[in-house]
């Protein structure tokens, strides 16, 4: 079978809760979407803002302060919001690519090797036994081993051992000065056989959240070696449906997944800041024209937050005084404006009991962006 671009989009669209929101409570929709983007403490809350219906953002404090969802780094070295369910088997899949991301150069700088990383992680995790700050660790390895701190010892370590985010302060569960804490069971350094058996896990999560994907999109979701995801892949071939992509190449898919028609109308929509239906494919055009890729996606990794139009990205938007100020890379038709202006009447409204101007901190990027067009979207 043979699926096309556009068909693509659509299957993302419906497996990340984008094509309607769902009636489904915060830590189920994490479940369904599979991880969230969480280096911006509000985007978890903004992108389940957008998937799922009558929002409460309670939900998701709840769940983060249960430890149901859980915020840690994972995958691509980044931070990620998932269930607690997949965390053990994501951490274990992505060891091989906190090992050598973060115990290599800064690391070793600070006197440290690799192997005593491997003999402090079981007293650092001890020493996690409640929420501590940067500061605290900093002074525990100073201690512990003489390490220096600012040294890249605990920059290393605190990606390399498997420890998840506390909950800190309003308005998003996290603030700017996090705390680390131990998970109730945390994971220990895997063997290399128990990694690939988390990897496979791994691969049958992104395909049921963002596939069909080829093996280039999995290595790209996870930042792990094509060799690795071929492995897995062919360890899960009688669990897998294959299907031709729109060049021709190979896709991956798990049997009953979603694939909408590719005429499915897609609502408009705001995307929070790195929403990760953004970054979770090798081939980011399946929701990104290539063309407006550098204009969303910086040169240092910050990518902004997007209009959603038919399923792709066409300008971006950020909150001002009286609204949300939208602005397309191309021109849209007034029911567009119209659906986007509805949108942003709901956003305002759930932004003014938490954080108003959200984002506001990346706000001189709008000044190096095509402008098609720039509207106020009122709030009221």
């Amino acid at each position: 079978m043979k699926i096309t671009a556009r068909g693509l989009n659509r299957s993302t669209l419906a497996r990340q809760l984008l094509l309607r929101r769902e009636k489904i409570g915060a830590a189920e929709a994490v479940r369904r979407v599979v991880a969230l983007q969480a280096q911006q403490p509000a985007s978890p809350y903004l992108a389940l803002w957008n998937r799922t219906a009558a929002f409460d953002p309670s939900g998701l404090d709840g769940a983060f302060a249960d430890g149901t969802v859980v915020k840690s780094t994972l995958m691509r070295i980044t931070l990620h919001a998932v269930h607690a369910d997949d965390y053990r088997p994501f951490r274990e899949a992505v060891h091989p690519l906190l090992r050598s991301g973060r115990l290599g150069g800064r690391f070793t700088a600070s006197g440290l090797t690799p192997a005593d990383a491997d003999a402090l992680v079981p007293e650092l995790l001890a020493f996690a036994d409640r929420p501590r700050t940067n500061a605290e660790y900093e002074a525990w390895l100073e201690q512990r081993v003489g390490a220096a701190p600012k040294s890249g010892a605990w920059w290393g370590l605190r990606h390399y051992t498997p420890l998840l985010h506390a909950p800190t302060t309003a308005p998003w569960s996290f603030g700017e000065r996090p705390a680390y804490v131990a998970p109730p069971d945390p994971p220990a350094a895997p063997e290399p056989e128990v990694s690939d058996a988390a990897l496979r896990t791994l691969v049958l999560r992104y395909l049921a959240g963002f596939g069909p994907a080829s093996v280039a999109d999995v290595a790209q979701f996870g930042l792990v070696a094509r060799a690795r995801v071929r492995k897995a892949l062919g360890a899960l071939a009688d669990e897998l449906e294959r299907c031709e992509g729109p060049d021709g190449e190979e896709l991956f898919d798990v049997p009953g997944a979603l694939r909408p028609d590719e005429d499915t109308p897609a609502p408009a929509r705001l995307m929070a800041m790195w929403d990760s239906t953004l970054l979770a494919y090798a081939d980011r055009g399946r929701v990104i024209p290539p063309e407006y890729r550098t204009e969303v996606i910086r040169r240092n990794g910050d990518v902004l937050p997007t209009l959603l139009v038919d399923g792709y990205v066409a300008g971006v938007w950020r909150p001002v005084g009286g609204g949300i100020e939208a602005t397309a890379f191309h021109e849209l038709p007034d029911r567009v404006w119209e659906e986007l202006a509805e949108e942003a009447r709901s956003l305002v409204a759930f932004l003014s009991e938490r954080e108003p101007e959200v984002y506001r901190r990346y706000g001189h990027w709008w000044s190096k962006l095509p402008n098609a067009g720039t509207r106020l979207l009122p709030g009221v």
